[in-house]
């Protein structure tokens, strides 16, 4: 072996046990049985990691080096689009706790939706869409702004670990009586990093304590310079909680988002981002998605993640049923196999035949036979979830301190109830034996930031049962640990009174099930709901809907006023004038925070 010990092969991320042993020069049967040294069952008709395919090779004096693979998976680029139109602006409202940023929300939620609109929400999707009448050339002309009613900064860490970016703008509140805070300079390092403009909006100017320009001039610090100084930050003065300016400020998001002259292609295939996920009882998975390019319709197929889906109905941030969704539209979509991660990107493709081949090829690089991989952050997720751990270790090492502050940075401000992430160890270069050693001794997952690992390391890790993960970028890095912990975080539970009901008559009851009939009284009542049932304003007990009917007809909701049938399943006795109240439960994927 020692004649090929300066040979070098160039081999790709995902390699063929046969293509392996080909390259060199040893049978299939030999390259087998040195994965079974390894700890590594595959066959000669699977494949292994680069990283390890790199061991295997190392063992027969082969020295390896990546070949760089250019072929794209989808483009998701909107070149070759002909039909080009302008789109409505995707703003995030980010800013210091309690400077004002959901009273603003509400704010604009209160006086830019039609009483039709906000009456009929019944959901929340993570996004809504406001209207604001400007004046251009004389005329009043109605334009359009698409919130994101998710927590500013973990959205924009869940779109930018997934290398893309839905927000075309963002809005920093800062509050005029106490001026730049710690999450307000977070808040502006992601907006730059993000390369999207910034409109600040100076709240709380009704305090007798507000002082905007101490918040300009703190401001000016960061290279935000108000433009009445000579800068190029839109700066405006509001009061959330008296509606102050907030029709300035509106006006000020739509002149600066034409200023980027936002476009998108209508005739390409519909792409978009999830900025939330959930599963509810009768729809399944659910996700709420933000429009990029394309019109997203009924019955589109589509791949996300590893997986595929066709879609099964979507609605719009109102709950409205809608066949077609455009550009910037948020909408609530169904026919997720599973819930979609947040920060995930779904693509039509042209037929479910393409989507399963998009999908096995991505679910076949994820599950690739590896020593690395089935001990690294994956491995500790499937442990967590076995043995009940709720602590990551990790030791730390990268390429250069300034990484390495970064990162360890980032990672301390990862929190969540139950879940601790500790940092063991960090230091900078190679990962190396002492490394291996106190993993061993303290059970850490190792993560190689830009650094090399020497084969007999990797040899001792594998040996050892040692977890390490391997990374080139920051914040997939900091996606894989915050994905390893949200694994083991259990779903939000979600209930929301949709509806309330006065009992007539009853009609049937047994021991599990009954019909009774009634009317209406407040919002609606739907099948697959739960009830719960009050007699003279106390809760007697739970009730499950198994079917709703006006007439004879069973249908999918009856409204207030209306007169229904209602079949339940339960052992609760119901009388006449009994009050049940529809409540919707739903299970939301929960997702980690930033520490305040």
């Amino acid at each position: 072996m020692d004649e090929n010990k300066h040979k070098k092969i160039f081999l790709p991320s995902v390699v063929p046990v046969k293509l392996l042993a080909k390259e060199i020069s040893v049978s299939p049967a030999e390259v087998v049985k040195k994965l079974l040294e390894s700890g590594v069952l595959a066959t000669i008709n699977e494949s292994i990691d680069f990283d390890t395919a790199a061991i295997i090779a190392d063992e027969f004096g082969y020295e390896v080096a990546e070949q760089k693979e250019t072929e794209p998976e989808i483009n998701l680029n909107v070149e070759g689009g002909k039909k080009i139109i302008t789109r409505p602006p995707v703003v995030t409202v980010m800013g210091h706790v309690d400077h004002g940023k959901t009273k603003l929300l509400d704010a604009i939620r209160n006086t830019h939706i039609t009483e039709t609109e906000s009456g009929g929400i019944t959901q929340h999707i993570g996004a809504y869409k406001a209207s604001v009448e400007i004046e251009e050339k004389g005329k009043k002309k109605e334009k359009i702004i698409t919130f994101l009613d998710t927590p500013g900064h973990e959205a924009f860490s869940a779109m930018r670990a997934h290398g893309a970016n839905v927000t075309d703008l963002v809005v920093l509140v800062v509050a005029a009586d106490e001026g730049v805070k710690p999450q307000t300079v977070e808040a502006i390092s992601h907006a730059k990093a993000a390369k999207v403009p910034i409109v600040v909006a100076i709240n709380k100017i009704d305090k007798p304590e507000a002082n905007p320009d101490r918040v300009k001039r703190e401001l000016s610090e960061y290279n935000l310079v108000p433009e009445e100084w000579g800068g190029k930050t839109p700066m405006v003065p509001i009061s959330a909680k008296t509606g102050q300016n907030i029709d300035e400020l509106l006006e000020v998001i739509i002149l600066s988002a034409e200023l980027e002259d936002l476009k998108a292609a209508i005739d390409v295939p519909a792409s978009g981002m999830v900025i939330e996920s959930k599963v509810q009882p009768g729809k399944g998975a659910l996700g709420s998605i933000i429009i990029r390019q394309g019109i997203l319709k009924n019955s589109d197929v589509f791949v996300y993640d590893s997986d595929y889906a066709k879609v099964r109905f979507m609605e719009d941030w109102t709950g409205k049923r809608i066949k077609e969704a455009f550009p910037s539209d948020p909408v609530l979509v169904a026919g997720f196999k599973k819930a979609p991660k947040v920060g995930s990107t779904i693509t039509v493709v042209e037929n479910e035949k393409i989507a399963r081949e998009i999908s096995e090829k991505r679910a076949k690089e994820m599950s690739v036979k590896t020593i690395k991989k089935t001990s690294g952050l994956i491995g500790f997720s499937q442990e967590a979830g076995k043995e009940k751990i709720n602590e990551l270790k990790i030791i730390l090492k990268a390429d250069v301190k300034g990484s390495l502050e970064a990162i360890q940075g980032s990672l301390e401000e990862i929190s969540g109830e139950g879940i601790k992430l500790t940092i063991a160890s960090s230091g900078v270069g190679a990962v190396t034996e002492s490394d291996i050693n106190l993993a061993i001794a303290s059970g850490a997952t190792i993560i190689a930031f830009r650094v090399p690992i020497p084969p007999s390391v990797l040899k001792l890790a594998q040996a050892n049962k040692v977890k390490i993960s391997k990374y080139e970028i920051i914040y997939e890095l900091i996606n894989d640990v915050t994905a390893a912990l949200e694994e083991i975080l259990e779903p939000e539970i979600i209930e929301t009174e949709i509806g309330s009901f006065e009992v007539i008559k009853v009609f049937y009851r047994d021991k599990e099930r009954g019909i009774v009939g009634g009317k209406v009284i407040s919002g609606k009542v739907t099948p697959g709901t739960k009830i719960k049932v009050y007699r003279n304003e106390e809760e007697v007990g739970e009730l499950k809907t198994e079917a709703v009917k006006i007439g004879q007809e069973a249908v999918n909701q009856a409204v207030k006023g209306f007169e229904a049938g209602i079949s339940y399943k339960g052992n609760i006795k119901i009388k006449p004038k009994d009050i049940l109240k529809f409540i919707l439960v739903e299970e939301k994927v929960r997702s980690l925070k930033k520490k305040s």
